[in-house]
């Protein structure tokens, strides 16, 4: 069967197929209300327990990651849901009936939400119900972190508990029915580096728990009980990827070097401290990109400077001699913190966001930039301003960076000299104006996924218009070279940190353009490592014109995979 290879790698071995609460439920209750209610308070409890020992276990091994399990562990004491529920168990239903509609109830209204953040708190939702579910009827929970055998995890969706209890020691892979490239099981499985393939559909009704199954994270492919010359063939590959990614390793600690002498960067994009183990450990040379967004996400108040500068300094210390790119605050759009009290927008990727909220609050804005230069003595830093459309909001942020410095240093606390300052180019028109920005900043970095969708006024969250959104569009490629391009003249390094950075196919084309650093998941450096120091610049350079002359983005597509095999061969 075929779905959405989210995490490369080859996984051969035994399904484990999750089993998800039953589809029929016992309805009608024989007991008395206050019977039932007995019964769910007692399962509400032991779930809370659940949810608080996986915690406690996963911040060990995923650092502030494991904190979305703390919105789970509310819901089983929310008591808007809860009295729903017992108002249902009034009315004669059993504990598993009452929370199954209470659950559907509250999800189905986040789920129609505009909000991307509040649509995955109805996973949570969903997810906790279950729980509690599965303890009502006395269906056991599949323990993923003391596993007999490795084995192959196949789910109709992996959710924050699972992954938070998945230790890679013991699953070889997974593969869900649902998902897209960026879901929350295709992000986990490129933190824990292991094959994922996402959206098959069917996947948990075709497949049985010991089957036996290849997963091909590259292609998206899973074949079901293979003949032995095939499962001969990919157990080929899966040596051959063994030893491609030994070989790699050879890279680490070498500069990044064209094949003719041109040295580019390749960094790690990473949202959390632990993250840098990652990083290192695949031979990253840097970070281009550090999201701030999750020491903000999943609490119900704002961190304070102390914490903030404690999780800055962890990454500067780790990453040390290498630069560290740090963005400031990008909240609103997708991320939305319930805690600020934004105001719900018919047009939250155009509205009230990043620097736009950071800039009508300073004390808030004020507050992350001392600690982020109080940490900067701790290694290389750089601090990046997303969401930047004008001038006026460049030197704006810059100014209370100057005034926080100058307070710190009155204050008798020590703060780099070298820290270097720049802006994100994901609005086009700030890529438009490039060559003005270029006179202000140190450095830009490019943000494909937001350039993208403005550019070509296409919502990357929208399913029903996801073939259009593609980094190979004509009028996107011109924005990039145009940005570099200016960069250079004013003297000024260009990065790029979107998805399309890790791309195989664009990073020649990118290099062709002058692309100084290329910045994306820990998992595609080596790869990417290679493949540059496979290329030649002045040919890179010399095919720019022609590609980006072609009208259509799968011609532009289609050639440069073609480009892409040559150069294999």
């Amino acid at each position: 069967m075929q779905g959405i290879g989210v995490s490369p790698g080859i996984a051969i071995g035994e399904a484990l197929v999750l089993k998800d609460v039953p589809s029929v439920l016992p309805e009608r209750s024989r007991l008395t209300a206050g019977e039932e209610n007995e019964r769910l308070s007692r399962s509400l409890s032991s779930a809370r327990r659940q949810l608080e020992k996986i915690r406690a276990g996963a911040e060990a091994r995923l650092g502030n990651k494991a904190q979305i399990l703390d919105a789970q562990i509310l819901i089983t004491e929310d008591e808007e849901l809860l009295s729903l529920v017992r108002e249902k168990l009034k009315e004669g239903l059993t504990a598993e009936a009452a929370l199954r509609d209470g659950v559907e109830y509250y999800a189905n209204l986040l789920e129609n939400m505009d909000n991307e953040y509040l649509r995955e708190r109805a996973a949570d939702i969903r997810d906790t119900g279950r729980r509690i579910i599965r303890d009502l009827m006395g269906v056991a929970e599949t323990d993923l972190t003391h596993l007999g055998t490795p084995c192959i995890i196949v789910a109709h969706d992996l959710t924050p508990s699972d992954t938070a209890t998945m230790a890679p020691e013991h699953v070889l892979g997974f593969i869900t029915d649902v998902g897209g490239r960026t879901s929350h099981s295709a992000i986990m499985a490129r933190t824990l580096e292991i094959p994922a393939i996402v959206g098959t559909v069917q996947g948990t009704e075709l497949i049985r728990t010991g089957d036996s199954l290849i997963l091909d994270g590259n292609s998206g492919e899973v074949i079901v009980n293979p003949e032995p010359d095939v499962l001969g063939t990919y157990r080929e590959k899966q040596r051959a990827q063994a030893e491609r990614k030994e070989k790699l390793q050879a890279l680490k600690g070498q500069p990044t070097v064209t094949h003719d002498g041109r040295k580019v960067i390749v960094a790690a994009n990473i949202g959390t401290p632990k993250d840098c183990e990652g990083a290192l450990r695949n031979g990253a040379e840097g970070v281009g990109l550090f999201r701030t967004e999750f020491l903000y996400l999943n609490r119900e108040d704002l961190p304070g400077e102390e914490e903030q500068f404690q999780a800055y300094k962890e990454v500067l210390e780790a990453m040390a001699p290498r630069e560290v790119v740090i963005r400031t605050l990008d909240v609103g759009g997708d991320k939305e913190l319930p805690y600020l009290g934004l105001a719900k927008e018919s047009n939250p990727f155009l509205g009230y966001r990043a620097i736009r909220v950071c800039l009508d609050r300073p004390e808030m804005f004020k507050t992350q930039l001392r600690a982020l230069l109080r940490a900067s003595v701790y290694g290389k830093l750089g601090i990046m301003f997303p969401m930047i459309s004008s001038l006026e909001e460049v030197r704006r942020a810059k100014g209370m960076l100057a005034q926080v410095r100058e307070e710190l240093v009155s204050e008798g606390v020590a703060v780099s000299e070298e820290v270097e300052v720049g802006i994100m180019i994901e609005i086009p028109a700030a890529a438009v104006m490039s060559d003005v920005l270029a006179r202000e900043v140190d450095f830009f970095s490019i943000g494909t996924n937001d350039l993208i969708q403005y550019t070509t006024a296409v919502d990357r969250l929208n399913g029903k218009i996801a073939s259009l959104y593609t980094p190979y569009h004509p009028a996107v490629l011109r924005l990039v070279r145009q940005v570099i391009e200016n960069g250079h003249k004013f003297g000024i390094w260009v990065g790029m940190c979107g998805e399309a950075a890790g791309d195989q196919a664009l990073i020649p084309l990118l290099l062709g353009m002058g692309l100084d650093e290329f910045s994306m998941s820990a998992i595609s450096v080596l790869e990417s490592r290679e493949l540059l120091g496979r290329l030649n610049y002045a040919e890179a350079q010399a095919r720019v014109t022609e590609v980006l002359a072609l009208g259509t983005a799968a011609e532009i597509e289609e050639t440069l995979q073609i480009l892409r095999i040559s150069e294999e061969v």
